[in-house]
């Protein structure tokens, strides 16, 4: 892309009706720093020194949480999750529940745990061996 330079960043935004609840899941799931200072409307977490990329949330008053795996017309599809490599995968789903996730009723994999953060997004939990 023209004007991408060797260091672009990037950012995912999540969508929710609470942005703070939201972004301090994310930051305890990934021992993100919060920032000071926390908007009611965005909130970007920046990864540790070194990595590119931000994940970021922001409020939409009128948030319907995804359905997955979506059955009915109605369901709001899930059209974005987070693939998040852990060391072990039932620690890992234990950490995120303490957080505040929960985990799917659907799981299509052994070795790969879904879950739902607080706002009901899924994201996955594997290990890469």
């Amino acid at each position: 892309m023209a004007g991408r330079g060797r260091d672009a960043s990037w950012s995912a935004v999540l969508d929710s009706d609470d942005p703070k609840t939201l972004a301090r899941f994310y930051a305890g799931l990934l021992g993100w720093e919060l920032p000071e200072k926390l908007d009611d409307t965005w909130i970007s977490l920046r990864p540790p020194q070194g990595q590119t990329g931000y994940l970021s949330f922001q409020l939409e008053e009128n948030y319907r949480p995804p359905v997955w795996p979506a059955e009915n017309p109605d369901d709001v599809p899930m059209q974005f999750h987070l693939d998040i490599a852990v060391d072990d995968v039932a620690a890992a789903v234990a950490d995120a529940t303490a957080l505040g996730a929960r985990l799917a009723d659907f799981q299509p994999q052994d070795d790969v745990r879904v879950m739902l953060d607080p706002a009901g997004h899924p994201f996955c939990l594997w290990v890469n061996e």
